[in-house]
């Protein structure tokens, strides 16, 4: 078998050679690459969340379009030597064979940056603007002393039921199970209430 192997490697040009050369150990890389995308999406599913946090605070929305990268050279490399030593086979003169190849492999790395910007543009954003809250109609789960003497707690549907602080500016207390209107948000997150 390596002698057959052998005899397969020196019938071909330099050419041929080097796509080969190209071709084999990419595409087992891009191979590699493709079974840890699909076992990385589905493992984990349900680890045990420990923690828990009402309000998260919007930062980044990730990272851009990205044409150069690691994934996208892989591809790149993976489609030129393929394209490559399909248009050798077809009996096209090199030059023709690697610009066309080149064009291959760029258009490979369009496409693939193009599906990971969309697919990040997919995620959905967990995170909550609190300023969000304001005008909608909340239930008081703590009550909440009047005067601003203290600070007492809301739930409210912003992508699904929060509890978050609450104060008062009236000068009554507002009770538990009572239905609030929120007026405002405070420099401290904390929504500001009046009693319907």
């Amino acid at each position: 078998m390596l002698l057959s192997l052998g005899t397969w490697w020196s019938s071909m040009e330099t050419l041929e050679q080097i796509y080969w050369a190209i071709a084999i150990p990419f595409s087992i890389i891009f191979l590699i690459q493709l079974i840890m995308t699909i076992i990385g999406g589905i493992g984990d599913t349900d680890l045990d969340n420990t923690g828990s946090s009402d309000l998260e605070i919007e930062t980044d929305d990730g990272i851009g379009f990205q044409f150069i990268s690691l994934k996208n050279l892989i591809g790149f490399f993976t489609i030129f030597s393929w394209t490559g030593i399909a248009c050798l086979d077809a009996g096209l003169n090199n030059w023709l064979c690697i610009v066309i190849s080149i064009i291959a492999g760029l258009l490979m790395m369009i496409i693939m940056a193009s599906i990971f910007y969309y697919m990040g543009k997919l995620v959905e954003n967990g995170s909550m603007k609190i300023e969000s809250a304001i005008g909608k109609t909340a239930q008081v789960y703590l009550r909440i002393p009047a005067k601003n003497a203290g600070i007492g707690k809301v739930q409210v549907n912003i992508n699904g039921i929060k509890t978050l602080d609450a104060i008062n500016n009236s000068s009554e207390e507002i009770k538990t199970g009572s239905i609030v209107k929120i007026t405002g948000v405070n420099p401290g997150n904390i929504l500001i209430v009046e009693l319907l």
